[in-house]
């Protein structure tokens, strides 16, 4: 084993293995400082398990890096037993990468909270490995045609689809936490990430040196995003009302008080005047949080729903933030108002119990419907 090759190994165990303990530290301190907040909105009845899988696959990358190393240390890298075990390895950090983007609230929608199209895709993780192996072992006297090692093929397919749930998920994640310039190093580092695997079947780009010292490069980039991530749901959490500590009143039409208290917003009244749309659709949220049941306390968001774009939710907000005139830093957020449940589905998060509706404008609002 050369010395380029040792370093490398080593530097990738270590790395990872820091990586991985101070996420699952951060992830430990979050169930712990947060678990009663996180309970008290219906939709999050469990402690967030998105860090948890990431930090598992940084703990699966010092795994795997241990074993590349003792294959070379005991030359047994061209052995079917390594093989196995490096297909194994692959297969499971797809897996839990693929997990913790099932707790993504900005995952592709087709991914998120979808245990079907999640299992699907763990079915295709495995196939590729299978797929992988199999030509590992037709092709072991001849591995590299042309310049280009056809076991990894499969592999960096799969991998430039996962690249492309990574970067949707956390740019669109930052994006929403106002971290802008974290959004494009994100989508930087999981290009490069898979830019450091490219030579790994593309033989003839770039020499050893280089190779391991993109890899690496890419590999603590991709760790820094996960630790910034952890950083900023923390902070998110921190700054985000309780539901049970908000209350907001429909005094009549286009009026409205509301009381936050971590935003030190004491009963403040609101009047929508002209912004009816804002007003009805806020009411409308209030009327199924309060009226309905479970999982029927929602609206759908989106072209054929109850309400057609996003950008309806975001002007109530900076309708609210204006005439109230907040400073910055009490201003509101969309995500201190609204729950958003995945597939286009939105929620008022004060609890029911804390929403009080004229009755004479219930019975309008009713009739106008």
């Amino acid at each position: 084993m050369s010395d380029i090759t040792k370093f490398y190994s080593l530097a990738h165990i270590y790395i990872a293995l820091i990586g991985g303990v101070l996420l699952l530290a951060i992830w430990y301190n979050i169930k712990k400082r947060f678990r009663q907040f996180l309970e008290e909105d219906d939709s999050q009845k469990r402690i967030d398990k998105g860090l948890l899988y990431l930090s598992m696959a940084l703990f699966v990358w010092v795994f795997s890096g241990t074993w590349i190393y003792m294959a070379n240390l005991f030359s047994f890298i061209n052995t079917i037993l390594f093989d196995v075990g490096y297909s194994f390895f692959s297969v499971l950090n797809t897996l839990v990468l693929l997990l913790a983007l099932f707790y993504f609230d900005f995952a592709p929608q087709f991914l998120y909270k979808n245990k079907r199209n999640t299992f699907i895709l763990i079915i295709i993780t495995i196939l590729v490995s299978v797929i992988t192996f199999i030509l590992i072992q037709c092709n072991k006297d001849n591995p590299v045609i042309n310049g280009v090692r056809i076991s990894g093929v499969p592999d960096l397919i799969f991998s430039c689809f996962l690249t492309y749930l990574l970067t949707i998920s956390f740019y669109k994640t930052f994006m929403n936490r106002g971290l802008k310039l974290v959004a494009v190093i994100s989508v930087l580092a999981f290009l490069f990430m898979l830019l450091s695997q490219v030579p790994d079947v593309f033989v003839n780009i770039g020499d050893t040196l280089y190779r391991n010292l993109i890899k690496i490069v890419a590999k603590t980039s991709f760790i820094s995003i996960f630790l910034v991530l952890a950083t900023s749901w923390v902070i998110q959490l921190a700054l985000t009302p309780k539901p049970s500590e908000m209350t907001i009143k429909f005094l009549d039409w286009s009026l409205v008080k509301i009381t936050i208290p971590s935003k030190e917003i004491y009963d403040k009244t609101i009047d929508f005047g002209s912004k009816t749309t804002q007003y009805k659709n806020l009411l409308r949220f209030a009327v199924k949080r309060k009226y309905e049941e479970g999982e029927k306390q929602y609206l759908l968001v989106s072209s054929g729903g109850e309400i057609k774009s996003q950008t309806y939710l975001s002007r109530i907000i900076e309708n609210i933030n204006t005439i109230l005139q907040l400073p910055s830093i009490s201003q509101l957020e969309r995500k201190d108002l609204f729950t958003f449940m995945g597939q286009g589905k939105y929620r008022l998060r004060v609890i029911p119990e804390n929403i009080i509706i004229d009755q004479v404008l219930l019975e309008e609002f009713n009739k106008s419907l």
